[in-house]
């Protein structure tokens, strides 16, 4: 199997709360593309699902080190900074992210991610 089969189960999974095999399928699709941005989010939004804001964090600031706009990772880190108590550094990543892309909260509503 491809790391695209990988990613794309990690994130169903992840949304539909299968959060320890969701880790696994990340780990394995980063294990065949260590830097795929699409699974760096994907085992992000995973990490913020359980509670893991610094393992959140790392990933996000893995893929905006690829893709410095991408709305996804600067609005699921600021989501995580807000978790950890950064108020200021959570809306300013949220802000910049709904700049990109304005309905990016609704997605991670959908995802069940608050």
């Amino acid at each position: 199997m491809n790391a695209n089969y990988w990613t794309g189960r990690c994130f169903l999974r992840a949304i539909v709360g299968q959060l320890q095999p969701a880790l696994e399928d990340c780990n394995e699709s980063l294990r065949l593309r260590s830097d795929d941005i699409a699974t760096l989010n994907s085992r992000a939004v995973t990490y913020l699902k359980l509670g893991q804001f610094d393992s959140a964090i790392a990933d996000y600031d893995s893929s905006l080190r690829r893709d410095p706009k991408g709305a996804q990772a600067l609005y699921g880190r600021g989501l995580a900074k807000q978790k950890k108590g950064d108020a200021a550094g959570g809306e300013t990543d949220m802000t910049a992210a709904k700049a990109i892309a304005a309905n990016i909260g609704a997605d991670f509503a959908g995802w069940n991610v608050k």
